[in-house]
């Protein structure tokens, strides 16, 4: 057996667990980018002109700054500041986390705003809450219309989580720097890991996929969005 393949072969196991810690990173990223991005979406379309002002500021700084100068930013400055002990793999989530709130953010609004604002004027003439009309007639429709963006959102989430290594998070791109670094067969590793990102970002897009399908209402689409 060739000596590369034999490395490959070695590695494998190695690298494929790190890709586990990234799916945790991703998995946790897009989950508060979610519910901030909600939340976010929501103080944009119906709070006032003071809330607007703070979450279009936010949207602009998180969009503005490169997401490495993030990660230095907030792992050796502000968390050490606050004195809190964050692990590399915590302070990735919540940096990418916060990263693609800003962008999901967006996603979130214009998906508001496709929907006929009739409904919220419905929901209230029939006795409903703002609150209750967002919770249980818009934010339904908006997360269904949204799939197909944020499975564009996550492919991004995903690949930018290579950047954790820089922190020394032990995902797949740390792991592929270390086996390379030592075996000197830098080229059959980093392709060994391109490929599992590959397929990492095809399932994950065709789950998204499928779940689009799964939930959408025929003669009803997004395509005007």
């Amino acid at each position: 057996m060739p000596e590369s393949l034999s490395i490959i072969k070695g590695a494998l196991p190695y690298l494929l667990h790190g890709s586990l810690i990234t799916a945790v990173i991703v998995t946790g990223a897009m989950t508060v980018g979610l519910l901030l991005g909600l939340s976010m979406a929501v103080g944009q379309v119906y709070g006032r002109k003071s809330l607007k002002r703070v979450i279009g500021l936010y949207i602009w700084f998180f969009q503005g700054v490169p997401i490495l100068v993030l990660l230095f930013l907030f792992y050796f400055g502000l968390f050490n500041y606050m004195g809190l002990n964050v692990s590399a793999v915590a302070a990735v989530t919540v940096v990418l986390g916060m990263t693609t709130a800003a962008y999901q953010a967006n996603i979130f609004r214009g998906a508001i705003l496709a929907l006929p604002q009739g409904q919220f004027k419905a929901a209230g003439s029939l006795g409903m809450s703002d609150m209750q009309a967002i919770l249980t007639i818009i934010l339904p429709q908006v997360l269904r219309l949204s799939i197909p963006a944020w499975s564009n959102e996550f492919s991004i989430v995903l690949k930018d989580s290579a950047l954790a290594f820089v922190l020394g998070a032990p995902e797949i791109m740390a792991r592929a720097k270390f086996v390379a670094s030592r075996t000197y067969q830098h080229l059959p590793i980093y392709i060994i890991a391109g490929l599992i990102y590959f397929v990492l970002t095809w399932a994950g897009v065709r789950a998204l996929a499928k779940l689009e399908k799964t939930v959408r209402i025929p003669g009803y689409s997004n395509k005007g969005m």
